[in-house]
């Protein structure tokens, strides 16, 4: 253990959990008490999951209460795009390049393009963008990848979806919208198959620039919170396909409680980008905390599946 993980560790001692969750080293604990000691740590408040009513509290009841087999697929990067195509359309797809491979010895990379994106199909992070092939760390990128296919992603945070997805590579097309520098976020909040937010991510990959987090309304009137980090001050404009992408959230997440439908814009295009069912695990405190209630409200809670 480095010093850094050490300082980590005392300003943030629920990230003591985390790391040896997903290690491995709590699987002997249940996953109801897991999320409830992790969940309560992270956000500052005792976390009812027995009677939630809370956003994070009810996306905690939904890792041990939603289990629909469906979910598998739809967390896996590589599977999912067969459930895109039926629902939306192959053109909502960012072209895939190559993959799946279980290894990073499989990647042929004289093959690829001079620009391309890798990603694991299991977890969270384990992406790889290459702008320009002459200057690539192929090595850095094989490893950092290796890494990743490592990664047990359901041991740290308990969601379950995750538990069977086999860890793979794909390698897709590397995409820009109206900044020529990559693509913007826009990841809409769906519950019961009706979009309510529309997060924007600004500066994700600008050096020297904090990733910033916008929320709005589907009447793109900003929401009066934080989650995950600040606000980008900046007028944001709407996107040019904002009915469209609504419509897209509502096909992909409809029959299911609550899903978050990330998508990007591109030439006038829109393309799917992933589904995630817990957004940020549900161990992020919303400020202010009034709005972890309404958000919370949004979400009627299934028939329990276990």
């Amino acid at each position: 253990m480095n010093i850094d993980t050490v300082k980590l560790i005392i300003r943030n001692p629920s990230s003591l959990i985390s790391m040896l969750g997903e290690h491995g080293l709590l699987n002997w604990m249940p996953d109801k008490t897991y999320l409830s000691l992790w969940s309560s740590s992270c956000l500052g408040y005792k976390v009812n999951i027995d009677n939630p009513r809370t956003f994070c509290e009810k996306l905690q009841w939904l890792k041990l209460h939603d289990r629909n087999p469906l979910y598998t697929q739809l967390v896996d990067k590589y599977e999912v795009r067969k459930f895109v195509a039926e629902k939306i359309g192959e053109e909502h797809l960012i072209p895939l390049l190559g993959g799946p491979w279980d290894s990073v010895d499989e990647i042929d990379f004289d093959a690829l393009p001079e620009q391309f994106v890798l990603k694991t199909t299991h977890d969270c992070g384990g992406i790889v963008i290459c702008t320009d092939k002459g200057s690539f760390d192929r090595e850095a990128a094989k490893a950092k990848l290796a890494k990743h296919l490592k990664r047990k992603y359901y041991c740290g945070n308990r969601e379950w979806p995750y538990k069977n997805v086999k860890p793979r590579i794909i390698a897709e097309q590397y995409m820009v919208d109206d900044s020529g520098t990559g693509l913007r976020d826009y990841k809409f909040f769906c519950f019961g198959g009706k979009p309510k937010i529309m997060l924007i991510v600004t500066d994700r990959f600008e050096n020297n620039e904090e990733t910033k987090f916008t929320h709005f309304d589907m009447n793109f009137e900003r929401l009066p919170f934080t989650l995950s980090g600040p606000i980008d001050s900046r007028k944001l404009e709407k996107p040019s396909t904002f009915n469209e992408m609504r419509e897209i959230a509502e096909k992909l997440s409809a029959g299911i409680p609550h899903v978050r439908v990330d998508l990007y814009e591109s030439a006038g295009k829109v393309f799917f980008g992933e589904l995630t069912f817990y957004d940020s695990s549900g161990t992020e405190k919303i400020d202010p905390p009034e709005w972890d209630e309404i958000i919370g409200s949004w979400l009627e809670l299934p028939e329990p599946r276990s």
